[in-house]
């Protein structure tokens, strides 16, 4: 489907409330688990390494308290509406302070607004957090749908572009005619759908992934700079050997789903196995206590319980079909041009880091642009003051 229909536009609070029987299930679950043999080499190149998985379920099973990560969403304002047939769930914090600009950030996979919980006060209180008033933002932080406490689609067509209209239709629905929009990994998919539609309100983005590139390999430059060739190289290993949960999602999400939903370990591991510098950061969680940023013990299984309590195992990997079956729709045929001013973002960390001539390259419309010393693919979880820092200045210019 190519436009949204007429559907209910109230906004009804929300209340995360877990039945005590789903917990104790998941536990007897994790410890029911049938575990393979250890890994035949010494690193992760045949996949999760048996150690850290070990490590994660037993912390999982015995000490982990999801109900501390209940009353953490539970303490801000939640929210769900129904738009194009599909209950949205999304977090809506207002700033206290006067003429804060209206932000939607979109979370990516394996995360989930979990990843987005640390930005909240940063961004909407950041006098509080080392910042300006005037760099204040009322946040508003959906769930994508089939994710988390969104409704499951019942029906394809589900793509990127959708879900960018239904991002104007919330910002629509909440008042706001003036907005701008955030996002890595998958978010940054979505948020490049949006800028490309240019809805009414929507006056900047700001991303901390090159989708574009990460879909066409980079883009042709016949002699490439030092950055330029280890962006090639980085982009030419995730294809070859870092792309195995890309592509089983974006062909057969139905294959795998049927493990995402029946094991809480098999879940684990297939959101542990994604970029090789997050799943290091999280294994050295596990093994060595010694967290990165704020990818801890608690707030890995924090993201990977949603998921389990709600099962969206399935739902969450159709995304990628979605979003293949409209890009082979699309070849051939160039996209819109980006009709708003576009910030970007590169952490050293990330699945490549973007050189600033290639996000030139791919948005001709780039206002602000900074490489920052730390960080990776899930930056906003990893490193949220930082990222809360990069969005005030991206969007600083933006404000009236």
């Amino acid at each position: 489907m190519n436009s949204t229909v007429e559907t209910p536009t109230e906004i009804r609070p929300f209340h995360v409330d877990i039945s005590p029987d789903k917990l104790v299930d998941l536990r007897q679950r994790i410890t029911a688990t049938r575990w393979p043999h250890k890994e035949l080499v010494a690193d992760r190149s045949q996949g999760v390494q048996l150690a850290t998985l070990q490590k994660l379920a037993r912390y999982w099973a015995t000490e982990h308290d999801w109900r501390k990560t209940e009353a953490k969403l539970n303490a801000l304002p939640q929210f769900k509406t129904e738009i194009d047939g599909v209950d949205i769930h999304f977090i809506h914090v207002k700033s206290p302070h006067a003429d804060a600009l209206p932000l939607i950030m979109t979370h990516g996979w394996p995360g989930s607004v979990i990843e987005l919980l640390e930005v909240v006060g940063p961004l909407t209180d950041p006098t509080a957090h080392g910042g300006r008033a005037e760099d204040a933002f009322d946040l508003v932080l959906p769930s994508l749908p089939g994710y988390g406490f969104s409704g499951e689609p019942t029906e394809v067509g589900w793509n990127p572009g959708r879900v960018a209209r239904a991002w104007a239709e919330l910002m629509h629905r909440l008042g706001y005619t003036r907005y701008v929009a955030q996002g890595g990994d998958v978010g940054a998919v979505v948020t490049d759908a949006m800028g490309r539609q240019a809805p009414e309100g929507l006056v900047g983005i700001h991303m901390n992934l090159l989708v574009t590139a990460l879909a066409a390999g980079g883009p042709p430059v016949a002699e490439p700079s030092e950055k330029e060739r280890a962006a090639l190289e980085a982009l030419a290993t995730f294809r070859t050997s870092g792309s195995g949960y890309f592509v089983e999602q974006a062909t057969r999400p139905q294959t795998i789903g049927y493990a995402l939903l029946d094991s809480p370990v098999a879940l684990a591991a297939w959101m542990l196995d994604h970029d090789t510098d997050s799943y290091e950061k999280i294994s050295r969680a596990f093994l060595d206590g010694e967290p990165s940023g704020n990818l801890t013990r608690d707030r890995i299984v924090d993201n990977i319980t949603l998921y389990w309590l709600t099962g969206t195992g399935a739902s969450a990997a159709r995304w990628y079909w979605e979003a293949g079956q409209a890009a082979a729709r699309a070849a051939g045929k160039s996209p819109p041009a980006v009709a708003v001013p576009v910030g970007f973002t590169t952490f050293p960390g990330e699945i490549f880091a973007a050189p600033r001539s290639w996000v030139e390259i791919m948005y001709p419309g780039l206002a602000y642009f900074s490489e920052v010393e730390r960080g990776g693919h899930f930056a906003a979880w990893e490193e949220p003051k930082l990222v809360s820092d990069e969005v005030r200045a991206a969007f600083r210019l933006l404000r009236k």
